[in-house]
């Protein structure tokens, strides 16, 4: 039985990694949340490892704040960068295998079309560049190792950093009968974070290494998306397009930074669904349908 340490466990890809893990029966699991390790600290780090002594190391832990990383580029590297080194570097001590997720904002977004793996990295922000930081310094650390870049996750806990995730922000207003606009000219890869925890586990169960991609199969914009989740659920609301250009934000966004993966296919069958599919799955497990 394959012992996996869970860096980030109550986060929204973490909590759903822990729950497909244990549902199988196949890992033991430790789940590693703020109380158990702190990834900016090397002796937290190597304690909780050291105590645990997993085979593998998955760090689900970021600063996600995309704004905020602006203001604050010095946090943002230590948690995502150096933080990551550490648990990757104490992973290596201990004998484990190191995975590390990564983000669609390593990329500046303007390819036009989906980004694969081998695609040339060039973030435009901080926190672009920080993730982009930590998986060099994890490949370094880990040179077995895996990291898995995902985009726009949205799962059942929500992100703690962001106080939920985009659905239920939209659900939220439309109930409550606030205006919605919502920016038609940003591309990105809709991300279940349930069928990323499963894509992360056929990874692991297969041994895989190196640098992968994983998101929902198709792409589109915040108000496609946001459309399909009121039609979904069967609220009539209005919805007003409008140009990132109108919301203004401290971070650049990728105009298009939707991923597509060239290596996934021999590890999982039939590739990831659609994100319509994924919406509607969330939809149900959250009870909305």
């Amino acid at each position: 039985m394959n012992r996996v340490a869970v860096v980030g466990a109550g986060g929204q890809l973490g909590t759903d990694l822990v729950e497909v893990l244990n549902a199988g029966g196949d890992y033991q699991v430790f789940p590693l949340g703020h109380g158990e390790i702190e990834c900016t600290d090397p002796a937290s780090v190597q304690k909780a490892l050291r105590e645990t002594r997993p085979d593998v190391v998955v760090n689900c832990a970021a600063f996600v704040r995309v704004d905020e990383c602006e203001d604050r580029p010095e946090e943002a590297f230590q948690v995502n960068a150096i933080g990551a080194f550490h648990v990757a570097r104490a992973a290596t001590e201990v004998g484990a295998r190191g995975v590390y997720v990564s983000t669609d904002y390593v990329f500046d977004g303007e390819k036009r079309s989906p980004y694969v793996e081998e695609d040339w990295p060039r973030p435009i922000n901080v926190y672009g560049a920080s993730k982009l930081a930590g998986e060099c310094l994890v490949q370094q650390a880990c040179p077995q190792g895996l990291v898995v870049r995902m985009a726009s996750l949205f799962g059942r806990a929500g992100s703690r950093g962001k106080g939920g995730n985009f659905i239920e922000s939209i659900l939220r207003k439309a109930k409550s009968g606030e205006a919605l606009r919502v920016v038609d000219d940003v591309r990105m890869s809709p991300t279940y974070a349930r069928d990323a925890a499963v894509a992360v586990e056929m990874l692991l169960r297969q041994n895989a290494r190196g640098l992968f991609h994983f998101a929902n199969a198709g792409s589109c914009t915040w108000y496609e998306f946001a459309r399909k989740t009121l039609d979904l659920v069967g609220l009539p609301n209005e919805l007003e397009r409008i140009s990132s250009r109108d919301y203004p934000a401290k971070a650049r966004r990728p105009n298009d930074s939707s991923l597509v993966s060239t290596k996934l296919g021999p590890f999982l069958e039939g590739g990831p669904r659609s994100w319509q599919e994924a919406l509607k799955a969330y939809l149900v497990e959250k009870q909305y349908l």
